[in-house]
Protein backbone atom coordinates (compact mmCIF):
# COMPACT_ATOMS: atom_id res chain seq x y z
CA UNK A 1 0.00 0.00 0.00
CA UNK A 2 0.86 3.00 -1.06
CA UNK A 3 1.21 5.88 1.91
CA UNK A 4 1.53 8.83 -0.02
CA UNK A 5 -0.54 10.77 -3.08
CA UNK A 6 0.25 13.65 -4.75
CA UNK A 7 -2.97 16.41 -4.95
CA UNK A 8 -3.04 18.77 -7.82
CA UNK A 9 -5.37 21.74 -7.16
CA UNK A 10 -8.04 21.67 -10.79
CA UNK A 11 -7.69 25.45 -10.16
CA UNK A 12 -4.64 26.57 -10.33
CA UNK A 13 -2.78 23.14 -10.69
CA UNK A 14 -0.11 23.16 -8.13
CA UNK A 15 0.66 19.58 -6.55
CA UNK A 16 1.51 18.82 -3.35
CA UNK A 17 2.62 15.35 -1.97
CA UNK A 18 0.70 14.11 1.52
CA UNK A 19 0.78 11.43 3.62
CA UNK A 20 -2.89 10.02 3.42
CA UNK A 21 -4.15 9.27 6.72
CA UNK A 22 -5.09 5.20 7.40
CA UNK A 23 -7.85 5.74 9.73
CA UNK A 24 -10.33 8.91 9.04
CA UNK A 25 -11.47 10.12 5.53
CA UNK A 26 -9.41 13.45 4.84
CA UNK A 27 -13.09 15.16 3.05
CA UNK A 28 -11.08 19.14 2.88
CA UNK A 29 -7.87 19.92 1.76
CA UNK A 30 -6.40 23.65 1.37
CA UNK A 31 -4.20 23.90 -1.56
CA UNK A 32 -0.87 25.15 -0.73
CA UNK A 33 -0.12 27.22 -3.95
CA UNK A 34 -3.52 28.69 -4.18
CA UNK A 35 -5.72 28.52 -0.72
CA UNK A 36 -8.58 27.15 -2.55
CA UNK A 37 -10.47 24.84 -0.41
CA UNK A 38 -10.69 21.42 -2.25
CA UNK A 39 -13.76 18.97 -1.52
CA UNK A 40 -14.57 15.59 -2.61
CA UNK A 41 -16.07 15.18 -5.94
CA UNK A 42 -19.49 13.48 -5.89
CA UNK A 43 -19.13 9.58 -5.50
CA UNK A 44 -15.59 10.36 -4.15
CA UNK A 45 -14.89 9.19 -0.19
CA UNK A 46 -12.26 11.93 0.60
CA UNK A 47 -9.92 14.47 -1.60
CA UNK A 48 -7.09 11.94 -2.73
CA UNK A 49 -9.57 9.83 -3.95
CA UNK A 50 -10.61 12.97 -6.29
CA UNK A 51 -7.47 14.99 -6.60
CA UNK A 52 -4.86 12.69 -5.89
CA UNK A 53 -2.43 10.20 -8.06
CA UNK A 54 -3.14 7.46 -5.70
CA UNK A 55 -6.51 6.64 -3.91
CA UNK A 56 -6.86 6.41 -0.10
CA UNK A 57 -5.36 3.37 2.02
CA UNK A 58 -9.59 1.72 2.64
CA UNK A 59 -9.77 2.11 -1.58
CA UNK A 60 -6.31 0.82 -1.86
CA UNK A 61 -6.90 -2.17 0.44
CA UNK A 62 -10.10 -3.03 -1.01
CA UNK A 63 -8.88 -3.20 -4.37
CA UNK A 64 -5.95 -5.78 -2.77
CA UNK A 65 -8.33 -8.01 -2.09
CA UNK A 66 -10.63 -7.77 -5.33
CA UNK A 67 -13.41 -6.74 -3.38
CA UNK A 68 -15.51 -4.25 -4.80
CA UNK A 69 -14.03 0.00 -3.90
CA UNK A 70 -16.00 1.05 -0.97
CA UNK A 71 -15.89 4.27 1.09
CA UNK A 72 -13.77 4.65 3.70
CA UNK A 73 -16.77 5.58 5.61
CA UNK A 74 -18.37 2.23 5.17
Amino acid sequence: MKPISTLTCPKCGHSASETMPTDACQFFYECTGCGTLLRPKEGDCCVYCSYGDVPCPPIQEARERGAPSSCCAD
